[in-house]
């Protein structure tokens, strides 16, 4: 990143930052304490996390700004750095800072939950991953930019977005012929069969209302409310539901037409905007609708994006659903005017520099979740009218029936839009970040915000080892292998992360969708280079030693070289259902050297989560506390006959305890492998 030179503002913002800090916290602290070696506020950590995990982006909006997967809840993670506070009465969860002059290491870094819960505590904090996504997304939401600032250039930006696209992404109100933006257009799946083509989507009903039900007519493609029928001719090309799997004439089964371009197997059935006369309305596309989307076709193959090698889709745990259905290419998943905006943003990015560019390169990626023709429409459910399922609503990529192409241009705020994006993702969380609130849950069940006076969630960006620790909340940022860090021996305070959890995310290869053209919104940024194979994410299960697992011993082995002797901790979250994953894990810390101090359990998934939704789900997870020296409680760590996977917090308090067991004990990798199967009565 370019070094520039540090703004008024920026400079009025680190000087009043650390006038609070001076204020409030005039003692050194000098060694940590061990409290968590005996003790964590489960029930405390608990209620929290059971409130926080139906909105994490409200409890902490400024670690939100670019899509992640994953997260963990920031108020657990503020619960165990408040552990590590020497003072009593600085431990208290509610009060503000208490690691000052310490360094905090998260070499998994991800979301960057730890970096934002430590620097708001007054550390230093060092930050780590291979994936470049949590690097930028770290720097520009870690670094002081005064929001009027951003305001003004996102302003600027988006008005000349709209100037030179904003006609491309309009339609004409069928009541009074004006003008307007639309705010998304629903396209059908073609499919063929031996008859010919028809036109698939997801059923009939577009929109439940109090007083009226808006569909479209299978015939026709009119569409009108359920009190008026159609009234014009039949098309060609007939309107089919999801339902219909087999055309009644031929029997045969209706096939996606995996020849042409992804984009191209969808035709525009209805178009939805919101007209100040006349309010909202759907219609059929008109001529002139259709004359804007033939415009930008043509324009289409005139777009340089540079080499289209660069968006090949490589064959991966997700990215390989992409290719069984002949989508080779990450440009084929947006329609036309979709990559109009991405291309005329590209440009337009040139003209900014430092932070500004950064949150604005970023606002743009993570609008492409919600602004391509993977996402798809659910808004004829009556409690969601007009909604968006994005991308990776299921965490993993879908291909809807009926597609949604989102407007990102539109001046109304509406789900998914710049405009509204920029509001949640930037505004919203610059004005938490200066004045960070938790929550207090009163006996009534009720939560109150309490303003932590003198945190600021933010620092100074430093870019070695000496300056971060000369410094006062700086953050440093190493892109790169974690098995390999640019660290001092026996330098770091304290190691608190998140480990991939196995095989159930596979984010570094979903992140691809958004690499690609991050590495064209913000070119110098960062090294958009990656290998996925390096990340320390299992592909598939397995008996054998794996990559998972060699990646995370190399990574935990890299924690025991940096962490100071003694005081130092490791304490990381975790849950997995497989033993092959607990026994990789017990594996990768016993090759390290780790002895597991304690380990607690607290909720942590939400009960309806989309990646857990109709399974036996895990909803909490297991915190465990490690050193390289020391042991655990005495009698703490004894076999068990089996672990209960019948209750997720019973089951992840009996792996905690396993895990202390077979680290002390002399099971080789294979025994291990072996115990934690049988454990878990023969799973997987």
């Amino acid at each position: 990143m370019t070094e520039k030179a540090e703004s008024p503002t920026n400079h009025a913002i680190r000087e009043a930052r650390q006038l609070a800090f001076d204020e409030l916290y005039r003692t050194p602290q000098t060694e940590f304490s061990l409290v968590m070696d005996d003790s964590f506020p489960e029930k405390f950590v608990d209620k929290l996390s059971r409130l926080e995990v139906y909105n994490k982006h409200l409890f902490r909006p400024n670690t939100y700004l670019h899509k992640w997967w994953a997260r963990r809840c920031g108020s657990t993670f503020r619960a165990i750095l408040k552990q590590f506070v020497p003072s009593v009465k600085r431990r208290d969860y509610y009060a503000p800072g208490g690691l000052e002059g310490k360094i905090v290491l998260d070499p998994m870094m991800g979301g960057g939950t730890t970096l934002h819960e430590a620097i708001r505590l007054g550390a230093n904090v060092i930050g780590a991953d291979i994936d470049p996504i949590p690097v930028v997304q770290a720097r520009a939401t870690l670094t002081q930019a005064a929001l009027g600032d951003l305001r003004a250039a996102f302003n600027q930006f988006f008005a000349e977005l709209y100037r030179d696209l904003g006609h491309y992404f309009q339609t004409e109100c069928p009541t009074c012929k004006q003008t307007l933006d639309f705010q998304y257009t629903l396209h059908g799946l073609r499919k063929s069969c031996a008859c010919g083509e028809v036109v698939q989507i997801d059923q009939y009903d577009l929109r439940h209302e109090a007083d009226r039900k808006i569909r479209i007519w299978p015939q026709s493609w009119e569409i009108t409310d359920s009190q008026n029928g159609p009234s014009g001719s039949a098309k060609t090309t007939r309107l089919i539901t999801k339902a219909e799997k087999a055309c009644p004439v031929c029997g045969l089964k209706y096939r996606e037409l995996l020849d042409v371009p992804y984009y191209a197997r969808y035709v525009p059935i209805a178009i939805v905007a919101t007209c100040p006369e006349h309010g909202l309305f759907f219609r059929p596309p008109g001529e002139s609708d259709l004359a804007r989307i033939d415009q930008t076709e043509i324009l289409r193959d005139g777009l340089d994006f540079g080499a289209l090698e660069d968006f090949t889709v490589q064959d991966g745990p997700k990215s390989g659903d992409l290719i069984r259905r002949n989508i080779n290419s990450y440009l084929d998943v947006f329609s036309s005017r979709q990559l109009l905006y991405l291309h005329q943003a590209i440009r337009q990015l040139r003209d900014y520099d430092g932070v500004i560019k950064l949150n604005l390169g970023l606002l743009v990626s993570t609008s492409l979740e919600f602004n391509s023709m993977l996402c798809g429409y659910k808004g004829w459910y009556k409690r969601r009218p007009g909604a968006i399922r994005h991308v990776f609503s299921l965490h993993a990529y879908s291909f809807p029936y009926t597609a949604l192409e989102n407007n990102p241009i539109n001046r109304q705020k509406s789900s998914g839009n710049l405009q509204l994006l920029f509001r949640d993702r930037i505004e919203r969380g610059r004005k938490w970040a200066v004045s960070p609130v938790e929550r207090r849950i009163g006996r009534d069940g009720k939560s109150q915000l309490i303003k932590i006076p003198g945190e600021v969630d933010g620092g100074i960006e430093v870019l070695d080892q000496t300056e971060l620790a000369n410094g006062r909340q700086t953050f440093w940022l190493i892109h790169g292998d974690s098995r390999d860090l640019p660290v001092d021996d026996h330098s770091v305070d304290l190691i608190v992360t998140d480990p991939p959890y196995y095989d159930s995310v596979q984010y570094s290869n979903l992140g691809a969708f958004f690499r690609v053209w991050l590495a064209r919104l913000l070119p110098d940024e960062v090294n958009w280079t990656y290998n996925e194979a390096h990340s320390a994410v299992a592909t598939r299960t397995t008996d054998d030693s794996n990559s998972f697992m060699t990646a995370l011993a190399g990574i935990f082995a890299e924690c025991g070289r940096v962490l100071k002797r003694g005081m130092g901790r490791m304490v990381f979250t975790f849950h997995h259902w497989d033993p092959n994953a607990w026994a990789e894990l017990t594996i990768a810390l016993k090759s390290a050297g780790f002895r597991l101090m304690n380990a607690y359990a607290v909720f942590s998934e939400h009960p309806i989560s989309v990646h857990i939704r109709n399974l036996n789900a895990i909803r909490h997870d297991s915190i465990l506390v490690f050193a390289l020296d020391g042991s655990g409680p005495t009698g703490s760590w004894s076999p068990l006959e089996a672990i209960d996977t019948n209750d997720s917090e019973t089951f992840c308090r009996q792996c905690g305890m396993t895990v202390g067991w077979l680290l002390e004990s002399e099971h080789s990798t294979v025994e291990i492998r072996t115990i934690w199967k049988e454990l878990m009565g023969g799973k997987r």
